[in-house]
């Protein structure tokens, strides 16, 4: 691991306690004080602790628990749980939970920072792109910084829809302290226009970036051209019902730009030894430092089925039984089973005392520990949490090819995009990788069929950002897609009428912090402020 990403973790609290973004002492708190000034600091810093806030929050995991495990992956049946409060599978809305990746926790704990989105991440890296304007010494730092707070920005608008954007963490430098919710038609435009623009302008023979944790080393500013270039295309694809024509003209520009193996896959490592600040986020939580998630969260049996039915080679790597003692202990079992043809995902919708959805009852349940977990070399506290890939990428293009005729042949981004969805788990660990020989015979076995391939595809995606634990993407892509088609659950009391959410509402705590701007957002939401509501282009 790069030893920047150690040496700054200190900054991280710098980060955090400089980052609000919207609360009724704007002024106070965006007063750069001595310690924060732009000659008293090097941008290199900020750029780590943004990198590894986009991660998971400083103090604890509670976007992470909350918004990518607790909602999205088990909203996608990804994961399955029994949990009470995991409120995902069940589709019911608890407030506080849906509002942590926005930020401010409506006090929650006790709590009224940290633990979101656009304190711990778009203030700094507002700070990154604002201080290092002209200054030929950052000249490659300051359009990365560009390329990432569009890549931030592009997750909470995903999750919300109209969001602070333009002057989002702005307050510092205008006095705009309680920016207004920007429609998301605008923000899609500018986020296309600026990372095209940002990427274009990356000099391979200029500053390196060395507070960069997601690529250290030579040749990192050609990856950081092709991570823009991917990115463009994500953005666009996002286009593909409701504005076809942008997303044309954007895909068609990065033709040939993009990824060219899983060597540029984007993640940042965790480190076991630097405390909760710098540890993987997914893993902290699924490793129980929050309760009992360890024990009472499984691999979904849509998921699960999903590789066994198709004898997926993936299966017997991403997933084991019998990986705990008991339901009273966070030991792992170092006798756990990794045969494929063992594997059983739990059902989605189940607890422990709603008549008709308890676990113990279903036809399914033997016990606990016969359900599936992820494979411990995936749940590593020094394990990567993956931002973008090269798999992703490829079934990107392979739809993009399929609808509109752009970047070549979909059987030729399909079958590279399943093979690189194999082989890219041995940056896990060593212990689960897929060999290439049998990832590509795998591949050619299973062809694409053009009759149903926009299913194909989009199904794969779903595998695969299940299996890199971004469920965040997941969820955005099978809102954008339609696929995978997953059996929606009637549990009782639910918050939709039994469908699957569509976007998050605001959180309930802007109405106090920035009341104007929120309510009129709050007000123009299609169908009302609700999970059932769609934001802007995702088209039926």
């Amino acid at each position: 691991m790069n030893n920047i990403f150690i040496k700054y973790t200190g900054y991280l609290s710098l980060v955090a306690l400089l980052s609000a973004g919207c609360t009724k002492q704007f002024d106070k708190i965006n007063t750069n004080p001595a310690s924060y000034s732009q000659s008293s600091f090097d941008p290199n810093y900020v750029l780590t602790g943004a990198e590894l806030g986009y991660t998971g929050s400083a103090d604890f995991a509670y976007d992470t628990w909350r918004a990518n495990l607790i909602y999205c992956s088990t909203m996608m049946q990804g994961f399955s749980t029994v949990i009470g409060y995991w409120a995902g599978d069940k589709y019911m809305l608890n407030p506080v939970y849906t509002a942590a990746y926005w930020g401010f926790d409506n006090g929650f704990n006790g709590s009224v920072n940290g633990d979101c989105a656009y304190p711990e991440q778009i203030k700094p890296i507002v700070d990154v792109v604002e201080s290092t304007i002209g200054k030929d010494q950052y000249k490659n730092l300051h359009q990365i910084a560009r390329i990432l707070r569009v890549l931030m920005l592009q997750r909470i608008t995903d999750l919300y829809g109209d969001c602070p954007y333009f002057n989002a963490g702005m307050g510092y430098y205008n006095k705009d302290f309680f920016p207004k919710y920007d429609a998301q038609d605008s923000i899609y435009m500018d986020m296309l226009k600026e990372v095209s623009d940002a990427t274009a302008q990356l000099d391979p023979t200029a500053d390196q970036a060395p507070g960069d944790v997601i690529y250290t080393g030579a040749g990192k500013i050609a990856q950081w051209q092709r991570f823009g270039n991917s990115l463009i295309l994500r953005i666009a694809m996002r286009l593909c019902k409701v504005d076809p024509n942008t997303a044309k003209t954007y895909i068609q520009a990065v033709v040939g730009k993009t990824f060219i193996d899983n060597t540029d896959n984007a993640y940042v490592l965790g480190d076991a030894t630097g405390g909760r600040p710098t540890q993987n986020r997914n893993s902290q939580i699924l490793l129980g430092d929050g309760g009992q998630e360890n024990f009472y969260t499984r691999w979904s049996n849509t998921f699960i089925n999903m590789l066994k039915n198709a004898n997926d080679p993936r299966l017997g790597k991403v997933a084991v039984t019998n990986l705990y003692v008991n339901e009273n202990t966070k030991i792992q079992n170092p006798s756990y089973n990794a045969t494929a043809s063992v594997q059983k995902g739990m059902p989605n919708g189940l607890d422990f005392s709603t008549p008709g959805h308890i676990v113990s009852s279903d036809t399914t349940f033997t016990a606990f520990t016969d359900y599936s977990s992820p494979n411990p070399a995936m749940i590593k506290r020094n394990g990567p949490t993956f931002i973008l890939t090269y798999a992703e990428t490829e079934l990107l293009w392979a739809d993009a090819a399929a609808r509109f005729g752009i970047g070549g042949d979909p059987a030729a981004h399909y079958h590279s995009g399943l093979v690189a969805s194999m082989t890219y788990l041995s940056q896990y660990d060593p212990s689960i990788a897929i060999d290439p020989t049998t990832a590509e015979n795998y591949a050619i076995a299973n062809p694409y069929n053009a009759a149903d391939g926009l299913e194909m595809i989009n199904n794969q995606y779903w595998l695969h950002t299940c299996t890199n634990l971004d469920f965040y993407e997941c969820w955005c892509n099978y809102r954008r897609s339609g696929f995978p088609t997953l059996t929606q659950i009637n549990f009782p009391g639910n918050a939709t009428g039994g469908t699957i959410p569509r976007r998050f509402p605001y959180p309930l705590g802007e109405a106090d912090t920035n009341p104007e701007n929120y309510q009129a957002a709050h007000n123009a939401v299609p169908g009302g402020d609700l999970l059932t509501s769609r934001v802007w282009w995702d088209k039926q």
